[in-house]
């Protein structure tokens, strides 16, 4: 999985040696580590080995730096609840060096992203996954920031529209079936209980296994408090039929929960699809539309 390109007009140059340079300045103890480039696909930060044991995660777009606080405040509060390892924060840096924003080291988390190396048994992804999503859930969110998915999915509704008359005219799904799907979404009852924590973006390259088994969950940057319906993604982005029931169960998802995940599934689906196609992100482009015919298809059922 690899995206080094720029992908956004706005996206920060960063690269191996701003990274060198602003750890030597910030933390010299660790000067005299390598610094590597990992290959990812992802779109909001850049990700850089430190030595054998550490990750530096910059973000690479002007507006991101509330992601990396986010994670450094709240992932060590939420960790100890949770049943899957994810990144431990081991210091923020600030701006400096030609890079306006701040930016976090984390401890390194071995294992393959389940884009790359899909898990060899999916029913038992199914089931931690879902019993990660409902631990989550169950942990106090008193004080804990909004998420970027957190609200309804209906704020999406320009881009979705756009993006299903283009993916529509060319023949890539069905438009109508598409807009039937995103209308039933939009008319379903909303979140009207107390926010719940959500990670907000369980896609198959945050999400990490080591010998067939899921063992991390990654990027917490859109973590927050809100509707949970986004967490249900995963059924449509990775799971299939076969496994997805088993993901509701574990996840406890409520009937109402479950119908606006997969509202969120045509909405990522359809705008990531729209975007990154034409070589710009063909992971997240190829996610994207898996999301969108699952998604579809059960819709149709």
């Amino acid at each position: 999985m690899s995206s080094n390109a720029k992908m956004h007009a706005d996206e920060l140059d960063i690269d191996a040696e701003l990274v060198g340079r602003l750890v030597v300045e910030q933390f010299p103890e660790w000067a005299e580590l390598t610094v590597t480039r990992v290959a990812s696909a992802g779109t909001d930060n850049a990700m850089f080995r430190l030595g054998e044991d550490m990750v530096v995660r910059l973000p690479r777009l002007p507006g991101g730096a509330g992601q990396i606080e986010t994670e450094q405040r709240w992932l060590p509060r939420l960790a100890p609840e949770l049943p899957l390892a994810v990144p431990v924060p081991l210091a923020m840096g600030e701006p400096g060096r030609g890079y306006g924003l701040r930016w976090g080291v984390y401890g390194w988390l071995d294992g393959e992203n389940v884009y790359d190396s899909p898990p060899s048994q999916l029913t038992d992804t199914a089931v931690e996954l879902g019993r990660f999503a409902a631990a989550l859930r169950r942990v106090d969110a008193m004080g804990g920031p909004v998420s970027f998915r957190g609200g309804p999915v209906g704020a999406q509704d320009a881009d979705v529209r756009k993006a299903i008359e283009e993916l529509g005219a060319d023949g890539t799904h069905d438009a109508t079936l598409a807009t039937a799907a995103w209308e039933h979404a939009l008319a379903l009852p909303q979140w009207e209980t107390a926010p719940v924590w959500l990670h907000g973006d369980l896609l198959p390259g945050n999400l990490l296994a080591t010998a067939g088994r899921l063992t991390s969950v990654i990027d917490f940057g859109g973590l927050g408090v809100g509707d949970p319906a986004a967490d249900a993604l995963p059924a449509w982005a990775l799971f299939s039929a076969g496994t997805r029931e088993v993901f509701r169960e574990a996840g406890e998802f409520e009937d109402e929960v479950w119908a606006r995940g997969r509202g969120w599934a045509l909405c990522f689906g359809l705008v990531a699809e729209q975007h990154y196609r034409g070589g710009r992100n063909p992971v997240l482009a190829g996610v994207g539309h898996r999301a969108v015919r699952e998604a579809l298809e059960e819709f149709g059922a």
